[in-house]
């Protein structure tokens, strides 16, 4: 089926409906969908006031709210579009500025102010390795970016940190083989959790099982292929694909994630570590930049381990998951307590998203 580029995840309900039965079963191994309407009575004095910001009142009288639930390894989302015409504080941010006031940071020396690993550092043309201060876990390390500017990045130097990110976890699995299980982050920016503005990215590597959202992800993938004698990472692309939130460039897998933990997540899946899947990182991170106005994300990656375990990861793919966090300059915190206990709530939508990715990315 083709989905027409003009139609959102606010009619994904009908979306589902116009499939063909065995198709929509195939959806629904991965996916749940329920729609609700919330119902209200505006006074007279608000509807100024409302049509100032959501352009008609019988837009707010009856909201239509559309429920994404992923059954597999149970994320949710609930979508209501009105959410992102929510007044929200904003101030003026010179990045530029902040960066010069920073001058003297750790990162910008990082050789004489940052700590080496026991096994030393990792350098390359764009970025050298340290030794976090404060570790997550026993392995725990910052790739240092040589240019200072988080968002100034270019294809061959997400293609450097990325790499140097793989040869600092060589060198930990060697110094300790029973640490495996490889993880790499990048918070951009103090709203996606930075602590410094100096670009930097960090990585872990553990030991006996994988960090627990990964682990779950794991049995959870297992025991729907026992049930359903199919591959869930193949089921989730083909879930995504089939309502015009996925697509694939090159050998790497694009999804427009139907249930994202926030705004405007992008899932990436390749069977292994290569350079198209670097591409991909860097283009979607341009997409973000260029296209988005999106200035403060959470990029990760994860993927099996690096040495034989007991437990299978047979099937499992190279995971990027890449998500925009919202403006830096905002008050209001993108995540609060539905976040944190129940479902997220997300006003971006993943149909939207999926078009401008595949305009972005060159086939």
């Amino acid at each position: 089926m083709t989905v027409a580029s003009d139609q959102t995840v606010m009619q994904l309900d009908e979306i589902l409906a116009e499939l063909p039965v065995e198709a929509r079963l195939a959806f629904e191994r991965v996916f749940h969908v329920s729609v609700s309407h919330g119902d209200l009575v505006p006074p007279e004095s608000m509807h100024r006031w409302i049509e100032e910001r959501f352009r008609e009142v019988d837009l707010v009288r009856r909201q239509k709210i559309v429920r994404v639930t992923n059954v597999v390894t149970m994320e949710g989302v609930l979508f209501n579009w009105l959410r992102s015409a929510r007044p929200i504080w904003r101030h003026e941010l010179n990045l530029d500025e902040e960066l010069e006031r920073s001058d003297g940071e750790p990162f910008d020396t990082p050789y004489e102010l940052t700590p080496e690993d026991s096994f030393g550092r990792v350098e390359s043309k764009w970025c050298v390795t340290a030794s976090n201060i404060a570790k997550f876990d026993g392995f725990h390390g910052l790739v240092i970016f040589k240019e200072k500017h988080p968002l100034r990045f270019t294809r061959e130097q997400i293609h450097d940190y990325l790499n140097t990110g793989e040869r600092w976890a060589a060198l930990a699995h060697r110094a300790d083989p029973s640490a495996k299980y490889y993880f790499f982050l990048w918070n951009c920016l103090w709203r996606a959790g930075a602590s410094l503005l100096h670009g930097h990215a960090q990585v872990l590597l553990g030991r006996e099982m994988h960090y627990p959202a990964i682990e779950y992800q794991r049995r959870a993938a297992l025991l729907f292929e026992a049930n359903h004698r199919q591959n869930y990472f193949d089921a989730l692309y083909t879930a995504h694909q089939m309502v015009g939130a996925g697509f694939q460039r090159a050998s790497v897998r694009v999804l427009a994630n139907l249930a994202p933990i926030k705004e405007h997540e992008v899932i990436l899946m390749a069977d292994e570590m290569s350079d198209a899947l670097k591409d991909r990182i860097y283009e979607v991170l341009t997409c973000f930049r260029d296209r988005l106005g999106v200035t403060s994300f959470n990029l990760v990656l994860y993927r099996p381990p690096l040495a034989p375990t007991d437990e299978s990861w047979d099937g499992f793919p190279v995971m990027v998951r890449i998500v925009d966090r919202g403006d830096p300059t905002t008050r209001t915190n993108d995540f609060g307590g539905m976040e944190l206990y129940a479902a997220s709530v997300v006003a971006s939508d993943p149909l939207k998203l999926a078009q401008t990715l595949q305009d972005a990315l060159p086939e």
